[in-house]
Parts: C-alpha cells; structure tokens; sequence
C-alpha cells in the first residue's frame, strides 16, 4: 500500500472510520481530493491535500472563523494539518451547480433568482461586519503583488502558447505598468474579507437552515482581505456559467440597496463600479491563465472549453474608462484571432 494510503487509513481509525467506508467524490482544480464517509446515520468528508502542494491551516482557520460569525462553513470535525488531512461536515450534494441543472424548466428561472439572493445576502451580511471582527488575525491582503502576480498568469502561461514562443520581457513589463495604473483604485478599497472563489459550484443550497445559514460556503482557503467588490464580482462574472444580464443588474441592484453610500448614485457607487469593473478584469485574465495551465501542467483540459466566456466578459470589462491601459496593451499584443482556446501542443511555458 503507497504512504500516502497508510497515513490515510490511519488518520481514518484512529478517529473511528473504516478506511473501506469511503466513497470518492468530485476532486477541483486543486491538488486537493476528498471522498465520502458513510456508516450508518454518520457522514463526513475526508480531505486529502498532500504537502507540500497544499495546506490545510487556511482552510481550517477561515471555516472556523466564518462558524463563529454565523456562517454554512463546514465544522471540522477532526485535522492532521501535518499530514494534509481533514475530516469536515458533509454538507450534502446540492450545490448550487447541481440544483441549477436539476431545477425544473417550468421553475427554473425562479430557483436560480432564489439561490443568487441569498448568495448576494451572504455577502451583504459578511460585509456589514466591521473590519476588526470580520478580518481574522494575519489574513494576507489582496495587494497590488498578489493581483498583479495572479494577473501575469496571462502572459506566462496562455500568450506563449498563443504567440508560439515566450512573451518577450518588454511586452510582460509593458503589462505590468498597464495594470499598475489600473489597479489603483482597488487598492484604496477598505478592505473586508474575500473569500475569492465565490462562485455556483462553490455554494450550496442548505434547505434545512434559515435566512443567510441556508447557503452552506465551501473553498475559501484561499481567502484574502481585500475590496468588497470582488466576491459579488466573482459571483456575478462566472468563468464556467453564463448568467443573464437582468439578473446580474438585479443582483447588483440589491447589493447596492444594503449599503447607504451606494443606494444613490453618487461618487460612492461610481467608485464601486470602477473598482468591480478593475477587479473582474483582473480576475479574467487570470482565469485564463489558470486554464491554461491547468492543462498546460496538470492535464486538465476540461477548463479549456470555458476560454471563450472568459474572454467575453474580459473584453467587456475592458471597455470601462478605467482600464484604458490595459485595454491598450490588450489591443497591441493580444490581436482578435489569438482570444480563444489554444492549441495545447504549441508554445512554451
């Protein structure tokens, strides 16, 4: 039996789980694995995140501090953070995703409006809680060298197989100074607490709980302290989901409506759209880096079909005043027929 499997089946006894009562589930774009634990009325989830590619700490600490706030973060029930090993609560297989696919044709425009309200009030109500008891001690802020070191995940891994040869150091600097005027903006943001992956598959419907307790809250391990913007964005802007334009608008509408500087428009709101806008551009062009690498490195290739989207809703960003600078390298360096999905037996990364 393989190490990692001894350490695993041990973890599982000694915490009174039979190693055979396992069930695989769906792994992510991650290094992480989990599978299901069954016996009887019992359930679990075990996490498998091998170190040195991955660490379990964040994942504990976040879960447990958005518990304490009232927050569908999984209970851990038990950890071996040197082992990369974790046993949470199976908050069951209705994610959003999944309840979207699933809903009926004839409620189904009803069920995905239900779902993003209260995706949208999970939000509202993290983000009414003041920074020093929302933020926990030591969460890494977004700053300007995390999103622009996400943000050249464009042009280290999708431009050189685009362009059939590394991106040369002037243009990849040329990117940097282009965003750098952009990112301004986001940076001045009060920060509160990003989870960063807030998006379909992510969130899960908790029919057995109340108000915001209902939207059970999974993936947050990467969680920063950054801009209020980002979260709805990533929501709002899904690389692997289309989303109609009315809902989004209503979607927006009501976060607005719980914050009193951007009921009314005024500088607050065009202040938040400037920054939502920045942000999601930012975030596209790193989504399609990381698909690419996703492919390019770990051989997953599943990611590739959502390129098309991705760059749809950047190009669409980029039409804010507020990028100029980066829509003008984009426009250089990014001609029309080379924003699509690359041909993964070219270039090099």
């Amino acid at each position: 039996m393989p190490e990692r499997d001894q350490d695993i089946c041990a973890f599982l006894a000694e915490h009174g789980w039979n190693p055979e009562a396992r069930a695989p589930l769906a792994g992510d774009a991650s290094f992480r694995r989990y599978d299901r634990l069954a016996a009887g009325a019992r359930r679990a989830v075990l996490m498998d995140a091998p170190p040195p590619a991955e660490d379990v700490r964040p994942f504990v600490t976040i879960a447990r501090h958005l518990r304490a706030l009232g927050f569908s973060a999984p209970e851990i029930l038990a950890e071996a953070p040197g082992q990369g090993l974790l046993l949470i609560e199976d908050l069951g297989d209705a994610t959003y995703t999944r309840v979207l696919a699933e809903a009926p044709a004839a409620s189904a425009r009803e069920t995905e409006r239900d779902l993003y309200r209260l995706a949208v009030d999970v939000l509202i109500a993290l983000h009414r809680i003041p920074p020093a008891e929302v933020l926990p001690a030591g969460l890494p802020p977004y700053d300007e060298t995390r999103l622009l070191d996400e943000a050249l995940l464009l042009t280290d891994w999708y431009l050189p197989v685009m362009l059939e040869r590394k991106t040369p150091e002037d243009v990849r600097d040329d990117y940097i100074a282009a965003w750098r005027d952009c990112l301004t903006p986001a940076l001045a943001d009060a920060p509160t607490l990003v989870l960063r992956d807030y998006h379909v598959d992510n969130l899960m419907w908790l029919t057995g709980r109340d108000g915001v307790a209902a939207c059970g809250l999974l993936d947050f391990q990467d969680a920063v302290a950054g801009p209020r913007a980002y979260d709805l964005m990533s929501l709002l802007e899904d690389a692997r989901r289309d989303i109609d334009t009315a809902l989004t608008a209503d979607m927006l509408a009501r976060y607005r409506a719980a914050f009193p500087d951007l009921e009314a428009p005024g500088p607050g709101r065009d202040a938040f759209d400037t920054v939502y806008a920045v942000l999601a551009a930012q975030r596209h062009a790193k989504v399609i880096g990381i698909f690419t690498r996703l492919c390019r490195r770990d051989a997953k290739a599943d990611y590739l079909v959502h390129i098309p989207r991705v760059w749809r809703l950047l190009e669409r960003n980029l039409a804010d005043p507020a990028l100029a600078p980066v829509r003008d390298w984009f426009e250089r360096h990014v001609a029309p027929d080379r924003r699509g999905i690359p041909e993964m037996t070219k270039g090099t990364a």
